[in-house]
């Protein structure tokens, strides 16, 4: 797809929890593709993509934080890459704008309000760039919010708000940012979610899915296209960064453990264990400090096939956690900056690939659809933009 000039410069990400591990990795992903965009494109799959929002090397951050420490400081502390590869670029990462996060404490409508003022500074500073807020704050206590039926209830909560991403989500909408919600945190209340649509601004999550369960969502595909019946399915997690030290904290990790748990039994159309009375996908995460954010996985798989014969297959998965997670999360960004150009509006379930628990109806679940519902996604976004397009050279209406 071509069109003549771009719509908008650049893509402008809009951080929460910009100096945590996956955060900090982005900047340094950022300031790469403006220096050495040969060493992060080969691993963007929209590197191609949308012509019409500015090149991936256009594309800038900002953000919030609570932490003082400098950004550099923040990369040099999670130990996520080596010192000789981002710090040639540290002149840039310093310039990257960092304001502080609202206190926590403090009343959910004020928060909201410190966020929109900065929303307003930062598309100030790059008034041709197409903003979107990525969420990344940690995996955080169930709120239990979807008690709440208006805008209004929500934005008179008084109390301290035990999510804290709640507030960015708010701000985004009312300022009319598309929002990626990367954390496992549930923030698409249908309240939101309505608002949202209403208000032109499309929203995506739940909970990325990097490693572990983005190969599970492979194999359990497999598994159901050849007919396999699967038995049991034991998965451990090991990680030694600040995800896995604030997973430790079982109400934190409530929301994550279900979105990794539940993946499997809609894939296969089938509870894992079903012949045995009791529920077999077993999913562990350990907090083990030497690893820091080279996390291991291992999975081991139980199935049968002809005449009920049983098999296993084993699998162990070393990744790098916020290696895997940093061009998803700008993928990401880029095509909710392209979806909010064409019009689209409230949640994307077919953004379903990137995530562990896609919000929407009807996401699509097999490896195979979600690739399918990418392509597709991707096709009705450009005809709406070359369809607009037309109609502007034509003289007509956009």
């Amino acid at each position: 797809m071509t069109t003549t000039t771009p719509h908008a410069s650049s893509t402008l990400l809009l951080v929460a929890g910009a100096k945590g591990a996956v955060a900090s990795t982005l900047a340094v992903v950022v300031a790469a593709l403006q220096q050495n965009p040969e060493w992060i494109l080969p691993n963007l799959m929209t590197a191609d993509f949308f012509p019409y929002i500015g090149p991936p090397r256009a594309v800038r951050m900002a953000g919030w934080d609570l932490q003082q420490k400098s950004l550099p400081d923040s990369i040099q502390a999670h130990g996520v890459l080596p010192a000789d590869l981002w710090k040639p670029y540290a002149g840039r990462i310093r310039k990257i704008p960092i304001n502080d996060a609202p206190q926590p404490e403090t009343a959910l409508a004020a928060q909201v309000a410190h966020l929109m003022r900065d929303i307003r500074e930062f598309r100030q500073g790059r008034p041709r760039a197409l903003p979107v807020l990525i969420n990344l704050l940690p995996a955080a206590p169930q709120e239990g919010l979807r008690r709440y039926g208006s805008l209004e209830q929500i934005l008179a909560k008084s109390g301290p708000v035990r999510s804290p991403d709640l507030a960015y989500f708010l701000a985004a909408i009312l300022s009319g940012v598309p929002v990626v919600n990367f954390s496992p945190n549930d923030l698409e209340l249908p309240v939101l979610l309505n608002e949202a649509a209403k208000r032109g601004v499309p929203v995506c999550g739940r909970d990325g899915k990097t490693g572990q369960t983005y190969l599970k969502v492979v194999l359990a595909s497999a598994f159901k296209a050849r007919k396999l019946l699967v038995d049991g399915w034991y998965s451990l997690n090991i990680l030694g960064n600040e995800d896995g030290r604030n997973l430790m904290d079982p109400r934190r990790a409530a929301g994550k453990m279900a979105n990794k748990t539940k993946v499997l039994d809609e894939i296969l159309g089938y509870p894992v264990g079903a012949r045995y009375g009791a529920p077999c996908h077993k999913v562990h995460i350990d907090y083990y400090p030497p690893r820091g954010d080279a996390k291991e996985a291992w999975d081991v798989i139980d199935f049968s096939g002809l005449f009920g014969l049983p098999m296993s297959l084993r699998l162990n998965l070393q990744g790098r956690d916020s290696v895997l997670a940093a061009p998803l999360v700008l993928d990401l960004a880029r095509w909710m900056a392209a979806l909010k150009l064409a019009g689209f509006a409230g949640p994307v379930p077919e953004l379903g690939f990137y995530f562990k628990k896609p919000v929407g109806k009807s996401a699509p679940v097999t490896f195979q659809d979600q690739l399918t519902g990418l392509d597709r996604l991707r096709q009705a976004c450009d005809e709406r933009i070359l369809s607009r397009d037309a109609e502007k050279a034509q003289g007509g209406e956009p």
